[in-house]
Parts: C-alpha cells; sequence; structure tokens
C-alpha cells in the first residue's frame, strides 16, 4: 500500500471517530439489551467479532446486556442423544428430557461460550438464566407444547447489581415455573421481557435478515407501532418476522424506548446501529412522534 493510501486510511478513521462523538454521548449509561442468535454464533470468527463490540460498548459508556438463543444447538444435541421430538403444527414439543437437554445445552455450552469469547477481548462476563436469583418467573404457554413458558413475573435485579460491578450479564432463556420446573422460552421473547423490565434505552434483535421490508423488498429504517400493525395486517410483514416484531410492540408497550431488528450477520452491526448516523437495520418507535 502506498503511503498517501495508508494516510487516506488514516484520515477516514479519525473522521468516522470524530463523527461518532454525538452518539457515545447519546447512548453514555444506557442500557442496551442485545439478543444473538442465528449466524451471528455461527463462526468463532463472528463470535469473537461479537464480543469485540459488546466489549467496546462497555468502554465507552454503555450498560449492554446480552440474551441468547442456541436452537440449532439444541437440535444437534438432540440428535446426538437420540431424542426424537414432536410437534404441535409446527412447534416443538418440550417434553421433560427434552428440556434438560435445552438446559444443559444453553446454559452450558452455548452461554460459556459468549463468556469466554466475550472475557477473551478483555471483558468481564458472567452468564445466568433466567432461573438465577428469580429473573424470569414463567407461565407455561400452551400444555400442548410442554415445558415451553411465557414470562410473566420479571425481576432484574441481578443485572442491575452485575452492571453495578462492571459485568456483563449474559442470559440463556430458562424461565422457572410456581412449582419450580423449568421453562424454555423463545430468544426473542425473553429479551423483549428482559428489556422491558429494565426500561432499556433499546433492544438490538441480531437476526439472519436485513431488517423490516416494505412491500417492494426495500427495508424500512424507520417505523412505528402503528405501521407494524398495519403492514402485518396487510400482510407484508409474514412467516418468521411476526414474532420478532411481536417482540418490538410487547417490548416498546413495556417501556423500551426503540428496538431495532437488525442482521446479525453484517460486520459491526451493533457498532454501525449505535454510533453512525445511517445506524444498520429497521428502528421501531412507539407511535408517539416525539419518541426518540
Amino acid at each position: 500500500m502506498k503511503t498517501q493510501d495508508m494516510n487516506r486510511d488514516w484520515i477516514a478513521t479519525a473522521r468516522t471517530l470524530s463523527q461518532a462523538l454525538p452518539y457515545l454521548q447519546r447512548y453514555e449509561g444506557a442500557t442496551v439489551v442485545i439478543k444473538l442468535g442465528g449466524n451471528a454464533m455461527g463462526s468463532d470468527e463472528a463470535m469473537d467479532s461479537f464480543a469485540r463490540d459488546v466489549v467496546l460498548m462497555q468502554q465507552v459508556g454503555v450498560k449492554p446486556v446480552v440474551v441468547h438463543g442456541g436452537g440449532p444447538m439444541i437440535n444437534k444435541m438432540l440428535a446426538d442423544l437420540n431424542i426424537k421430538s414432536e410437534f404441535v403444527n409446527g412447534k416443538r414439543v418440550t417434553d421433560k428430557a427434552t428440556v434438560e437437554v435445552v438446559e444443559m445445552v444453553l446454559s452450558g455450552l452455548v452461554n460459556k461460550r459468549i463468556v469466554h469469547a466475550i472475557n477473551s477481548q478483555g471483558g468481564r462476563a458472567v452468564g445466568i438464566s433466567g432461573k438465577d436469583a428469580n429473573l424470569m418467573g414463567c407461565e407455561q404457554t400452551n400444555p400442548d407444547l410442554g415445558f415451553v413458558g411465557t414470562p410473566t413475573d420479571m425481576n432484574p435485579a441481578i443485572i442491575d447489581e452485575l452492571g453495578q460491578a462492571g459485568l456483563i450479564p449474559v442470559i440463556a432463556p430458562l424461565g422457572f415455573g410456581k412449582n419450580g420446573e423449568t421453562f424454555n422460552v423463545n430468544g426473542d421473547t425473553a429479551a423483549g421481557a428482559i428489556a422491558g423490565a429494565m426500561n432499556a434505552d433499546r433492544l438490538l434483535l441480531l437476526t439472519d435478515v436485513s431488517g423490516v421490508k416494505g412491500a417492494d423488498g426495500e427495508v424500512l429504517t424507520s417505523l412505528n407501532s402503528d405501521m407494524i400493525r398495519s403492514l402485518t395486517t396487510e400482510g407484508v410483514i409474514a412467516g418468521g418476522m411476526i414474532p420478532k416484531t411481536e417482540t418490538a410492540l410487547d417490548a416498546l408497550e413495556a417501556g423500551v424506548r426503540a428496538v431495532v431488528i437488525l442482521d446479525g450477520r453484517a460486520p459491526n452491526a451493533c457498532l454501525l446501529e449505535l454510533y453512525t448516523e445511517h445506524g444498520a437495520g429497521s428502528l421501531i418507535r412507539n407511535a408517539d412522534p416525539d419518541a426518540s
């Protein structure tokens, strides 16, 4: 590389850092809940990149909270153990044997991999689940689906305490029932419930798509709750995007300032969303035009 090219790169880097200043100031002290899933968890390189972003966010004053999924890892472990699953209307029935595997994979294999990745980048992460310190009490979602839970009673004190100690919480989406049973909770649903309980400034849902798309197939960079409902009624929002937008609406109603559905496959997606003018996905706010 020629010297002048290197100089141009340095200047561009300095300009990018300078332009990030108002966003660094904007998010200082803000709680940002990040749902990690999909391809962002698929490779060591992607995991390391995500971990670096989380550590940087904390370094500049953000209070990051990571909630993760782990569906592909659960499927692999069930297959390895020759545990066959039944399905009702396309949804897995989580029986007692299955929920034990789910807890083992989510709280063990997946959770500790993320914790290790963050710690390897200089952060101080601690792995917990929704069962720890009574974080996420649940009710059974549907008796036909077995041990699948819906969060009903949130107690985020443990998250606050970890944050005050300079630790980054990494949370497996497991909850507990009134009789002590373990419930498997959808990762997006768990992240939304946690963000709502904390009145988070942002909920970032990392997905394997570029965001919410309009009827023309283009990503909609800014939406409000009324637009989401309208697009869903019209069938523009469909399939796997529906539960994500429903999570967004529930989180907004619970007190989250804004939700972003963004492409976790993009390098540094979280940094692009928080610290650049253009963002990196679909920003969803309440219908109130003064919401931010």
